[in-house]
């Protein structure tokens, strides 16, 4: 674990933005791919330009939940460290919702289905989430719990978790997260090549519901979030809601889907 990978001069290159940036580049050409097999033409010519405000919708989201809903304890008495997002403390819930409205957004003023481009940009998620996971191990700036045994992580002494739980060893929480997300990642292919046979948002209400039920039950395992009512934290909060909304649009793709078929066969027999 490496915050910085080298100096030029007195500038630091941190681990942490280099890899954050391979994620959100690898995320889009995973989704840039699926939107050439997959996608209708122009499709990607529309990701090309939506990607950009995509990225910034969803760092501001991720530094507003990561600053007021994760760490305003600490944010409330360093307000200048609110935008110092270099150094760590990005959301990757509140990325999503940030990313997400951004690309509603810009999806609604083109006139397209946004349900249609959700699809499209749950595999390019799941791996950017993946990588994302290892810039926070590798910057040491979310951790787990000390597990009590000798199985664990021991973060270096200038991490956040060893300033925390010294000599300690914690839960691999996201590496297991990122492993996870991999898995997912996995199902969704299996999903996309039988995609005929699932009606549109079916892949992305696979990922509200796995992603967020997955990362429900490995926040158990974090030492690094505020406990609040019920034991949960923050995240899961945000992922036991992401649920019940994943489990709603199931449910309405579906009706949909069924309505559209009643709707075409009443429209055949007139």
């Amino acid at each position: 674990m490496h915050s910085y990978w080298f100096w030029i001069g007195s500038f630091p290159i941190r681990s942490y933005s280099t890899i954050f940036a391979l994620a959100f580049l690898l995320g889009l050409a995973v989704t840039l791919y699926f939107t050439k097999i997959y996608g209708n033409p122009g499709d990607s010519e529309l990701w090309w330009n939506m990607g950009p405000i995509c990225l910034l919708g969803g760092i501001i989201g991720a530094r507003v939940w990561q600053v007021f809903f994760f760490d305003w304890s600490f944010y409330s008495h360093h307000l200048g460290q609110i935008v110092a997002v270099w150094n760590g403390g990005l959301s990757i819930q509140g990325g999503i919702v940030g990313g997400f409205i951004a690309g509603v957004w810009y999806i609604w003023r083109k006139q397209k289905s946004w349900i249609h481009f959700a699809d499209l940009a749950a595999p390019g998620l799941l791996i950017g989430q993946s990588i994302g996971r290892d810039a926070d191990f590798m910057n040491g700036s979310a951790y787990g719990s000390p597990t009590h045994s000798q199985f664990g992580v021991l973060f270096p002494k200038d991490t956040l978790a060893a300033q925390q739980y010294p000599g300690q060893a914690l839960w691999p929480s996201v590496v297991w997260e990122a492993q996870a997300d991999i898995i997912l990642f996995a199902i969704l292919l299996i999903l996309f090549q039988r995609k005929k046979k699932w009606p549109s948002g079916t892949a992305f209400s696979f990922y509200l519901v796995a992603y967020n039920a997955m990362r429900f039950f490995m926040e158990m395992l974090r030492g690094d979030s505020p406990r609040f009512a019920l034991g949960w934290d923050a995240a899961q909060y945000t992922a036991a809601i992401s649920v019940l909304i994943g489990i709603g649009l199931t449910i309405w793709v579906f009706i949909r889907k069924k309505q559209t078929r009643v709707s075409y066969t009443g429209s055949s027999e007139t």
